[in-house]
This record gives C-alpha cells, sequence and structure tokens, in this order.
C-alpha cells in the first residue's frame, strides 16, 4: 500500500466516521481530554525525546529546549487522541480499554479528531517555527506515521502491526536530537534502534493476557493469529536481539564502560525473564511470567536511557570543568 492510497483511505474513513459520530456536545472534564492524549505512554516519549534532546553534542537553550519537549509531548498527545478516536469501537468491546473517554460517551468520536489535529498542527506548527524544522518534520512523519499507518493500516492487518508500527514510539530521540542540532546522525539512530527492538517483547508480553479481548475485537495480535507459544518464542528472539542493540551506543564508542554494563545486565535479565515465559505452564503460571517481563521491560528502557542520560551530563560536566 502506497502513501497516497493510504492516505486516501485515512480521508474516507475520517469522513465515515465523522458522519456516524453523535452531533450532540459532550460533557467531557479536562480529565478526559488528557486521558484521551494517553498520558503514560507520552510520559515515556517525552523522557526519550529528553534523552535525545541532552545528550546530543550541541546545547540548546533552555527555553527551547523546554519548547521542544512541550511539542513533543502535545505531538505524542495528538496520535493518542486521534488512536482513539479512530479505535472507539475495538476499544468498547476490551476490557483493558473500555473505560476510556469515547467509550464511556464522555467525549464525541468528532470531538476527539478535532481535538487531536488542532494538538497535531499546534505541536508541528510551534517546533518548527521556535526550534527546528527538522524536528518538526520528524514530528509530523511519527504522527502520521502511529496513526495512518500503525493505526488505520497495519493494526486490523498484520500480526507484525506491533513491530513495523513500533517505529513511531522509536522516533522521539531522534526528535530530540534534532531540536537540539538541526539534523541526525548515528547516536539517535541507535537510540532508534533500542526503543525498536524492545516494543515487540514489551508489547506481546502485554497482549498474551488479554489475547481473547483481541480475537473478540478482532484485532490480529500475534497470539490471536500465531497462538500463545508462537509468540512465547518471538518474544524471546526479540529480547536476544535487544541485548547487543541494548549496548550498541557502548560498542560504537558513543557510550561508557558503566551503560555498557548496565544495558548487557538489563538486557540479559530481559533475556531470563523471556525464556522463564516461554517454559511456563499455562494459567497462572504464563500470566505471571508475562506480568513480570512486561513490568521489567519499562525498567529496562526507563534504566537504559538514564545511565545514558547520567553519562552524558558528567561528560560535559567533567568536560566544562578542565
Amino acid at each position: 500500500m502506497s502513501l497516497v492510497s493510504e492516505g486516501a483511505e485515512f480521508a474516507g474513513e475520517v469522513q465515515r466516521k465523522l458522519a456516524s459520530a453523535p452531533r450532540e456536545p459532550s460533557l467531557a472534564t479536562v480529565g478526559d481530554y488528557f486521558a484521551l492524549m494517553k498520558p503514560r505512554v507520552m510520559s515515556l516519549v517525552v523522557f526519550t525525546g529528553f534523552v535525545g534532546l541532552m545528550v546530543a553534542p550541541l546545547h540548546i537553550h533552555p527555553v527551547l529546549g523546554f519548547t521542544a519537549l512541550l511539542c513533543i509531548a502535545v505531538g505524542a498527545g495528538a496520535a493518542g487522541a486521534l488512536n482513539m478516536w479512530y479505535d472507539a469501537d475495538i476499544d468498547a468491546m476490551m476490557r483493558r480499554t473500555s473505560r476510556r473517554p469515547i467509550p464511556q460517551g464522555r467525549i464525541a468520536q468528532g470531538e476527539a479528531f478535532a481535538f487531536g489535529m488542532v494538538l497535531a498542527a499546534f505541536s508541528v506548527a510551534v517546533l518548527g517555527l521556535l526550534v527546528s524544522w527538522a524536528a518538526a518534520a520528524l514530528l509530523a512523519f511519527t504522527i502520521f506515521f502511529y496513526v495512518v499507518v500503525y493505526t488505520v493500516w497495519l493494526k486490523r492487518s498484520t500480526p507484525q502491526n506491533i513491530v513495523i508500527g513500533g517505529a513511531a514510539g522509536a522516533f522521539p530521540p531522534m526528535i530530540g536530537w534534532a531540536a537540539a542540532t538541526g539534523g541526525l546522525s548515528v547516536e539517535p539512530c541507535l537510540l532508534f534502534l533500542i526503543t525498536f527492538f524492545w516494543t515487540p517483547p514489551h508489547f506481546w508480553a502485554l497482549s498474551l493476557n488479554h489475547t481473547d479481548e483481541y480475537a473478540r475485537a478482532g484485532v490480529p495480535m500475534l497470539p490471536v493469529v500465531a497462538g500463545a507459544a508462537e509468540t512465547r518464542r518471538q518474544v524471546l528472539r526479540y529480547s536476544i536481539a535487544l541485548v547487543p542493540v541494548g549496548a550498541a551506543p557502548w560498542f560504537l564508542g558513543y557510550a561508557d564502560m558503566v551503560y555498557g554494563m548496565t544495558a548487557l545486565s538489563a538486557g540479559t535479565l530481559m533475556v531470563v525473564l523471556a525464556q522463564r515465559l516461554r517454559k511456563a505452564p499455562e494459567g497462572r503460571g504464563a500470566q505471571r511470567a508475562a506480568q513480570q517481563l512486561f513490568a521489567f521491560s519499562i525498567l529496562y528502557l526507563f534504566v537504559v536511557f538514564a545511565v545514558l542520560l547520567v553519562e552524558s551530563g558528567l561528560r560535559g560536566f567533567t568536560g566544562a570543568a578542565r
């Protein structure tokens, strides 16, 4: 499917969904609109974008840096809102998502679409006008990729949806780097790859405990299409691949030994938990193993990026001291 055909299909879906949306105004609160922006996902996006901003070799003015992070946050919120707008029918059928504002009737679909589009336009325009058009272009592409490529196309059509669509969540470090430097280099691409390879085992560990819900909603997640056993094997394979990818900044000389040892240790623990998940007996044991891997995967990404951030700060401090 070409980008042109994707855009045409997306436009058609917009018209159909807006035509069927209720016309009466909603009684949504500020909290409802904040929930529409997927704050948990947004916080992770802001953190990885912040790391990309701070480890860049060129320092950015604090005001511009704050502006860049604000735009990344708003852009992530826009993508989340548009995702919830499009997936309202799916969300209503899944226990995990049925409490979201649109399925609960607190926000109308048309309002969610307008809210998301306004946030998207605002974040891209402000980032471009005040900070960097290169960063703004990356942000615009990230929103497009998450909404059109992942949400509209991949999510409902292929069990590899989270593998390819996970690229959207891997772009923020590159956006932060581009905001500071006006361009890209090898280092932010390595941060992209770490998040890209981290996403499948992270999300599949979650989806293993919601297989029935995805099947009922008609979403071809890997556990639905290939079964739990194959999903566990894929989780282990991606976790093994994540070990060298996570340590790549150290291998290639862009990070110090503390980062390298941290990435290798955290990656090894990820593999151990993935192997435990693969060997776990069906039932409560498998559910518990999937929950443990999912929880640790969040810690993995935070620790790896945090150590990289601290090392970068220490290098800057010692360099200034000299």
